[in-house]
């Protein structure tokens, strides 16, 4: 979102926090289909997905008082949102989010890929030109909650490593390591479908190139 759309977005808030009902409708309308996506993307079921967006925008309007302008209401609307989704996630199966910490130089924690290969010729191309996004739910659903989590919060968000540690109440050595475990297994994931049989890459060297960085 860039600096001119911030200050729509912030003039929408004041109106609305001075009784204009409208001003936050627009709101709404502006950034219900993202944030619905997000929801989905965390929660993965349509109706919770919906409960999770109307429940998030009730509350930013209970609370629309508090809102002073230090973030983006966007990146105030995505922390309601991604903290209603995992309390979602929390009662739905009793998922542990939160697990003991595991650092960043701690080998045992990074994932060790069974399947790498280099893709075939265009196959990259192919794929985000017609069946990115489809493809890339699919994958999603063969990840943990937790790794989904992440990958949703800081490759598809953009969310930073800070940001989405605060959101899901972990530490940001957690983060970066949940992130190199999904986005490794995405990569095994897609690469069952469109790996070269006939060529093979050293895990390692994936790893280093998925790292996360920040």
């Amino acid at each position: 979102m860039d600096v001119s759309e911030k200050q729509v977005d912030l003039q929408l808030v004041k109106q609305a926090q001075a009784g204009d009902f409208n001003a936050f409708d627009a709101l709404v309308a502006k950034h219900e289909q993202r944030l619905y996506r997000l929801a989905m993307g965390i929660v993965r079921q349509r109706e919770d997905a919906e409960d999770v967006v109307q429940n998030s925008f009730l509350s930013a309007m209970e609370h629309l008082a508090n809102f002073r302008g230090d973030a983006a209401f966007l990146t105030w609307m995505r922390r309601i949102v991604t903290n209603n989704a995992l309390n979602v996630l929390r009662k739905r199966r009793g998922i542990n989010i939160t697990p003991n910490n595991c650092p960043d130089d701690d080998e045992d924690c990074l994932p060790k890929p069974e399947y790498i290969a280099d893709w075939r010729d265009g196959v990259e191309q192919t794929v985000e030109k017609h069946e990115l996004r489809a493809m890339l739910d699919e994958a999603l659903a063969g990840l943990s909650d937790p790794m989904r989590v992440v990958f949703v919060l800081r490759d598809v968000e953009g969310m930073s490593t800070r940001e989405a540690a605060e959101a899901m109440g972990i530490s940001e050595a957690n983060v970066k390591v949940r992130l190199l475990r999904s986005r490794m297994k995405l990569r095994e994931i897609l690469t069952q479908k469109f790996g070269d049989p006939d060529s093979t890459v050293d895990p390692s060297t994936v790893m280093q190139k998925l790292k996360p960085t920040g």
